[in-house]
């Protein structure tokens, strides 16, 4: 018979490793707590920086009250923390920690180090940890305000643990997930969350909404079906708010954010109850979006279940759950008459299709005269217009003092290309260029397959916010030029809130030429001066992507002189012998833009050669290119109509005669050519505008936007008839 083992007391060592696994199961659970340290310590901005999944390397950086420098020695001991004193407590707790293990369970795993300063402090401090105790002396250095964690080499004496977890990408969907989950629950706090030397693939604005977060996290198709909810109950002391999603969303896997007394927690019980009820709404295996934020007696929860934090326990669960799901019940019966039905396209030998579409349908039906329009896709206005193409003057150019209010000089008018003049200026670019189409667009490679307007980022932007609020899936370069910022300013000053609303809501209905374009709002009729809108939204891209465009390239440079000449002779009719001979005037403006190129080439994209060669333009929107037989009169524009000696005019000037050159669409009458142009309006520049365009309250008045019908009074007058 064999001896019993002999039973002794485990060394310290091992029983911190053993408690360590239990609390920090992934990287994403190391991240969790650190960022409950961050929000008990008031942080307002928090940034995430993560490598190889968090395996690797895992920093936060917070701007909250920081650590107090003679609590380095001991801040990553078992059991020390600032939030606890006595287990009663736990009966009133009201921080996200309490237990004081965090810290020492990563560092018992990991290389930990602590950077930090407090507001009272004249100097940062720096310390590194193993096994819980302080590495090396603690050393006084600069810092900001607040506290900077960085985990390297997580597990790196836990093997078993590590090799376990599956791959670096899926780790990194977990950390996503945590970092989402407190960004929707913290609106009022920034996070930020990128990949090491990466783009940043999480952003939210301090002060923020829980809509718009929802937004900017989980997309515009979740944000836009949110109903808000919200239950309070004395007797129970209970305040429940939050948002769910209404019958007209439905996914595989769905999400739940269930905060109880602000800690991210999983109760089975209440996913359970609020499934039950989506379940008489949603398709077979479909799931919501809800956001659920419980608040409860402190004494009626025990937070003290898991290691890990992640579940609680709570009293009057039962009631709780029932009053939740009478809530959700309701708020669900009251969305159900807007309910979006999608039918089949109907099977040959299937019957009784068009009975069940009636029953459908009745119970929600819509008085024609408040229909809308939602998808352009339905039905085209060019229906209703003959092939024949756009009637224009092929041999001139529309002048722009009859479409924009914008001073000539009367030495350089507006382009008029006469017969002569047009085959020159054709025969110019052709033989400079390989073939059609006539440039090639080149964008950074850290910009690949993301537009100037961010065309990947699809999400409905506020009417109320301004091309600040964008978010970028690349690295920009942010400007610090005070004058770019003031022409940015003037621009969100000069916006009109109701003419964005209508904007940002639009639906395209057609085009009428080159110049007129129709779009509904609700039940109104518009008409759009498309030429006027599409150069006041390249004006402003001008501005936000200052430093930002990518480039338009050239297959064969173009000679600028001889640039100038073209767009100088197209006025000899009206040229003044004073100015002396146009081919040493078109040499000089050659000399003064060529001298400007570096500046030029950092701030608009726009490429020059030290010889006198035009290389690149810029790229404001992907999918367009302008109309290249502007290009003589847009260089000559550059050098007489911007102002070159004050930056800010300069700036401005610039910019609005790179919006006048853009605008313009191609004169050609062909049928393919305004093809062409009808679909780029519609699918480029639409698109672009409802996204982000901030409209000037001058259109009000100017006739830019003008409506022209409303659908419930064309029923009234028809009625009479």
């Amino acid at each position: 018979m064999s001896e019993p083992g002999i039973i002794k007391k485990l060394s310290e060592d091992v029983v911190n490793r053993i408690a360590a696994g239990e609390i920090v199961q992934r990287p994403a659970n190391a991240l969790k707590e650190l960022i409950e340290n961050s929000l008990d310590a008031k942080s307002t901005n928090i940034i995430i920086t993560v490598k190889a999944g968090g395996l690797k390397y895992l920093q936060i950086q917070d701007n909250g009250t920081g650590i107090r420098s003679d609590n380095l020695d001991i801040v990553c001991e078992r059991f020390t923390t600032s939030k606890l004193s006595q287990y009663e407590d736990l009966q009133e707790i009201n921080t996200y920690g309490f237990r004081g293990e965090a810290l020492a369970s990563i560092s018992h795993i990991a290389h930990l180090t602590i950077l930090t300063k407090t507001a009272a402090s004249k100097c940062a401090y720096k310390a590194s940890y193993e096994d819980g105790k302080v590495k090396g002396p603690i050393k006084a250095c600069a810092g900001n305000n607040g506290t900077q964690i960085t985990v390297e080499d997580l597990f790196y004496n836990v093997i078993a643990r590590k090799r376990a977890l599956r791959s670096p990408t899926e780790e990194y969907t977990h950390i996503m997930d945590v970092v989402g989950g407190y960004a929707v629950h913290n609106s009022h706090v920034g996070f930020t969350l990128k990949k090491f030397g990466e783009k940043t693939d999480l952003k939210t604005p301090v002060n923020s909404s829980v809509i718009e977060n929802v937004r900017i996290i989980h997309g515009n198709s979740i944000a836009r079906e949110l109903m808000e909810l919200e239950i309070k109950d004395e007797t129970l002391k209970l305040s429940i708010h939050g948002y769910i999603t209404n019958v007209n969303y439905s996914h595989k896997k769905g999400v739940m954010l269930l905060f109880i007394n602000h800690r991210l927690v999983d109760s089975q019980s209440i996913r359970k109850a609020v499934d039950s009820v989506y379940s008489t709404y949603l398709p077979k295996n479909s799931h919501a979006f809800v956001y659920l934020s419980i608040e409860l007696d402190p004494k009626n929860v025990d937070v003290n279940v898991h290691p890990t934090k992640h579940e609680v326990q709570f009293l009057y669960e039962e009631q709780i759950i029932e009053k939740l799901k009478a809530c959700v019940e309701s708020k669900l019966l009251s969305c159900n008459s807007t309910r979006v039905l999608y039918t089949q396209a109907r099977l040959p030998g299937a019957t009784m299709v068009e009975e069940m579409v009636k029953k459908t349908t009745d119970a929600a039906k819509v008085n024609p005269n408040n229909m809308v329009r939602v998808t352009s896709d339905v039905q085209k206005i060019d229906k209703f217009f003959r092939t024949k193409p756009v009637e224009t003057d092929a041999n001139n150019f529309e002048n722009t003092e009859n479409t924009r209010e914008m001073p000539v000089k009367e030495s350089v008018k507006t382009t008029e290309y006469n017969d002569n003049d047009k085959m020159v200026v054709d025969e110019v670019i052709e033989n400079s260029l390989i073939e059609e189409p006539v440039v090639i667009n080149k964008m950074p490679e850290k910009w690949k397959n993301h537009s100037a307007l961010d065309q990947g980022n699809t999400s409905y932007i506020d009417p109320k916010e301004s091309f600040k609020t964008r978010t970028f899936k690349y690295e920009r370069t942010e400007t610090k030029l005070t004058s770019v910022k003031q022409l940015r300013m003037d621009v969100e000053k000069q916006c009109n809130s109701n003419l964005r609303e209508i904007l940002a809501n639009l639906i395209f209905i057609g085009c009428i030429d080159l110049h007129k374009s129709l779009i509904q709002h609700s039940t109104k009729l518009y008409l759009c001066d498309t030429t006027r809108l599409t150069e006041e939204l390249f004006y402003e891209t001008m501005l936000y992507d200052f430093q930002n465009f990518g480039l338009i390239k050239l297959s064969n440079p173009l000679p600028l002189e001889e640039l100038f000449v073209l767009g100088l002779s197209s006025q000899e009719s009206e040229w003044d012998p004073e100015l002396g001979d146009m081919r040493e005037m078109a040499q000089q403006m050659c000399q003064l833009l060529t001298s400007k190129r570096t500046m030029l080439l950092e701030y608009f994209s726009l490429e020059l050669s030290s010889d006198g060669q035009l290389l690149a333009l810029p790229l404001l929107l992907d999918n367009h290119t302008p109309f290249m037989g502007a290009l003589p009169t847009y260089l000559v524009r550059l050098v007489t109509e911007v102002n070159w000696d004050s930056e800010k005019e300069c700036f401005d000037t610039f910019s609005r005669q790179t919006a006048i050159f853009y605008c313009q669409p191609n004169p050609d009458t062909t049928t393919e050519s305004v093809k062409s142009e009808h679909w780029k309006q519609e699918h480029v520049i639409f698109p672009a505008i409802r996204r982000n365009f901030l409209p000037p309250t001058s259109f009000v008045s100017n006739g830019a936007i003008l409506q022209i019908a409303n659908l419930p009074d064309l029923y009234k007058v028809f009625e009479r008839c």
